[in-house]
């Protein structure tokens, strides 16, 4: 039997707590797993400073999500999108400095981006043959515009790239279509949480409208056997509860999409 992990983000969109306080109440709630975001934004404490707090808490880093500023670059005939993948490439050595196994990318930022191309597809696979010299795992998410994931996976064969599947865009953006089976044993891991369809909340599962029975079932169908993920913002409603309840919350949810993976056919 997977014995799956559970994990959580280290959000720094959090309303009305600190980044520290953040990850002070994922220790407290149980969470012995996180990932981190890698934005290259000016945030205080820095993301080098909230790297080493979360390291002398003890939690285990299983990913790092990096940013997306300006991503739509990457798919236009210029400067822009060179650089772009220097960026990507600097990240990805700090990531492998500091014992961290993957990345998670956007391919896309926004609504409307610029068509798909051989371009964007040279640059990405520049970026994803430096981080297989360096064995880190590369997953491209599922965001708000279909065909570039499909496009990239079927095109990049390397053995280190895959996806994070992400349940709020399936549910928001994708009104929960998804040829899962292009994707069959590429699921290198998971972005849980829920809204109504109005936008992307990141609630906590099941306080949406996500049918999650469904969605496991997809996932086992893909083979996906890594973390019970979460990408939960501490935000709306949940701020009438302390962040410490809410984190507790969030891990209880886990331990249920723990259960309904072990149960699942």
């Amino acid at each position: 039997m997977i014995n799956r992990e559970i994990a959580v983000v280290v959000s720094n969109d959090n309303k009305d707590v600190s980044v520290v306080e953040t990850i002070n109440a994922i220790q407290k709630a149980g969470f012995k797993n996180v990932f981190v975001q890698w934005y290259n934004k000016e945030w205080n404490p820095t993301q080098e400073e909230q790297l080493k707090l979360i390291k002398e808490k003890g939690l285990n880093v299983i990913f790092a999500h990096l940013g997306y500023q300006n991503i739509n670059d990457l798919w236009l005939e210029d400067d822009k999108g060179n650089q772009l993948v220097n960026r990507y490439k600097n990240d990805i050595k700090v990531c492998k400095d500091n014992n961290i196994p993957m990345v998670v990318m956007h391919l896309t930022s926004k609504s409307e981006a610029p068509k798909y191309n051989e371009t964007g597809l040279k640059r990405l696979q520049e970026i994803v043959d430096y981080a297989e010299s360096l064995n880190i795992k590369v997953a491209f998410e599922n965001t708000k515009i279909k065909g570039y994931l499909d496009y990239v996976i079927k095109n990049i064969h390397n053995k280190n790239v895959g996806i994070c599947f992400d349940s709020g865009h399936y549910h928001v953006h994708f009104n929960d279509e998804l040829d899962f089976s292009t994707f069959k044993d590429r699921i290198f891991a998971v972005h849980f949480h829920d809204n109504d369809q109005s936008d992307d909340l990141h609630l906590i599962p099941f306080d949406g409208t996500l049918d999650w029975k469904n969605v496991i079932k997809n996932l086992k169908e893909c083979n996906y056997d890594g973390p019970i993920t979460m990408e939960l913002c501490y935000r709306y409603e949940y701020l009438e509860m302390e962040i410490e309840n809410f984190y507790k919350k969030g891990y209880e949810v886990g331990k249920i999409l723990k259960e309904m993976f072990e149960k699942s056919k």
